[in-house]
């Protein structure tokens, strides 16, 4: 897909801590759509950001990574300009950031050792002394 300006961007989705499956995911959803181009990619030391034409797209790719891997979703909005005729155009930011721990790893919370069910919006465990199903929040998650 061909732009007049090489630079255009309507938003960045921001990836943190990925490996290549979510890349590959990323890549593959990207190609399935005509309308949908990425303009620049900037590498960083712990993920990517792409720079992508259509904020729709963006915000729905988030939400697909986020149901399909788990993790951390936070889209943020910016104003970057006015049109002619007053009306505010913005710039979606979308920030995955994939957890450091999948289900099944056994970890120290507050004391109590749990093993992790279900990452996505919240965490699920359950108590490994009394069995019992918890939910855990991810501020409490050590590291």
């Amino acid at each position: 897909m061909k732009f007049a300006r090489p630079n255009y961007y309507q938003g960045i989705l921001q990836l943190r801590d990925v490996n290549n499956e979510i890349l590959d995911f990323v890549g593959k959803q990207i190609r399935k759509r005509n309308d949908v181009a990425i303009t620049r990619t900037v590498k960083y030391a712990n993920g990517v950001d792409l720079y992508l034409t259509s904020q729709r797209f963006i915000k729905a790719l988030g939400k697909k990574l986020r149901e399909s891997f788990g993790g951390q979703l936070k889209i943020s909005s910016k104003l970057h300009t006015k049109n002619r005729q007053g009306r505010e155009l913005y710039r979606v930011n979308a920030l995955f950031r994939l957890p450091k721990y999948k289900a099944g790893d056994v970890v120290s919370i507050r004391g109590d050792e749990v093993k992790l069910l279900r990452i996505g919006a919240k965490i699920f465990a359950r108590d490994m002394k009394t069995g019992r199903r918890v939910t855990v929040r991810s501020s409490d998650l050590p590291g």
